[in-house]
């Protein structure tokens, strides 16, 4: 039987705020999970390892999307596991009601589609599901897999947390790090760095940004292989304009956007006048595959500088050290702001570093880069 947290259990807040049950007994605020799928056997699976965790609950369950809508209006979630392919309007048809609930929940693919249908999966991540999860074969459900599938729940779902402190957003401004003195250089190259929750920010960002902007765009996303060249697709569909994978030996030329393949990091090098991308496979101190941290470190060296770094929402740490070096070397840094972040960890690392400066939504970020190039184009002709 499901177990869920009925509106009229919880307890309310001075401000008529509602709280977070509890999931065992002294415990903290439990995240609430939700797991839609139309498979038993699957819910099952899933229920018994969010179950395991001691600070996670299960808000529902549903073997439809239209069943998790319904329960979503009385059990709210602040993580909802979706599978994409299910009778009726399927998870992809459901997303934007599933965000659009009052709990706002954050979404995690977790579908079969997720390997062979990567035009469905990102089409969800273009839509606002924050990250997703290979739902594996019968027999890959192992320890492994609930140690991944726990750890992003957790990530998610601890958005809505208050932190130990002031919240991120009352802090915010005292990060801010003084506006670059050479404000006439202008930028060679405008690098994007992003995770969990980065390509719906990465498309509200391109989308501010008008395709004569002619500055050379570099993105480097957290995505398996398979789903680069449907993703370096739906970039070009945000910005109207071409969009290429990296490789070895490829001149950065103007109005150009390059994409990180999904087996190694962009680094930028310079041969006389021209930018060149190589491709590497050295590892990192994030771990990640492809890594922010080479593309930011490599343009600190390649352009003296004159670059512009843009970190938007994902988890961990990837990007902070590559900001550091480019900062030092007298480049900008702009982050994703926390209450537009999915997951406030690399703009959060990076903000809380003293590396930004511009902290703010996907939307005035892809203004302020636009302004930026302009202002510094209009006093380099003065």
């Amino acid at each position: 039987m499901t177990r869920s947290t009925p509106l009229s259990q919880w307890s309310a807040s001075a401000d008529g705020n509602l709280r977070r049950p509890f999931a065992r007994p002294g415990a903290s605020a439990a995240i609430r999970v939700m797991i839609v799928d139309d498979s038993l056997t699957v819910r099952t699976i899933f229920k018994r390892m969010v179950e395991s965790d001691p600070a996670m609950m299960i808000a529902g369950t549903a073997s439809s999307a239209e069943g998790a809508l319904a329960q979503l209006a009385d059990a709210p979630a602040d993580v909802v596991l979706l599978d994409l392919e299910m009778p009726g309007m399927g998870g992809l048809g459901a997303l934007p009601a599933i965000l659009a609930t009052p709990a706002a929940p954050q979404v995690l693919v977790v579908s079969s589609l997720t390997m062979d249908g990567a035009e469905h999966t990102l089409a969800a991540l273009s839509m606002g599901a924050a990250d997703t999860l290979l739902k594996p074969r019968p027999g890959g459900f192992t320890e492994d897999y609930r140690t991944q599938l726990l750890g992003k729940i957790r990530a998610l779902g601890s958005r809505g947390a208050e932190p130990a402190g002031e919240p991120a957003r009352l802090i915010q401004p005292s990060f801010v790090r003084p506006g670059p003195a050479r404000r006439s250089w202008r930028p060679e190259v405008i690098a994007i760095g992003a995770s969990t929750g980065g390509i719906h920010a990465l498309g509200l960002m391109l989308r501010r940004m008008s395709p004569l902007f002619d500055v050379p765009i570099l993105i480097t996303q957290h995505l398996p292989s398979s789903f680069i060249p449907v993703f370096a697709r739906q970039v070009e569909t945000a910005c109207g304009r071409p969009a290429e994978i990296a490789a070895d030996g490829v001149d950065i030329r103007p109005g150009q956007i390059l994409i990180a393949p999904g087996h190694g990091h962009i680094v930028v090098r310079r041969c006389g006048e021209r930018l060149t991308t190589r491709i590497s496979s050295d590892p990192v101190a994030s771990g990640c595959t492809p890594s922010v941290d080479p593309m930011l470190a490599s343009l600190a060296e390649a352009c003296e500088g004159r670059a512009l770094g843009v970190i938007l929402s994902g988890m961990g740490r990837d990007g902070v050290i590559g900001a550091q070096a480019l900062v030092d070397a007298g480049g900008t840094i702009y982050a994703q702001d926390a209450d537009t972040s999915a997951v406030w960890g690399m703009p959060g690392a990076v903000a809380r570093a003293g590396l930004a400066s511009m902290i703010a939504s996907p939307e005035r970020l892809g203004e302020a880069v636009m302004a930026q190039a302009a202002a510094s184009s209009a006093a380099l002709l003065r």
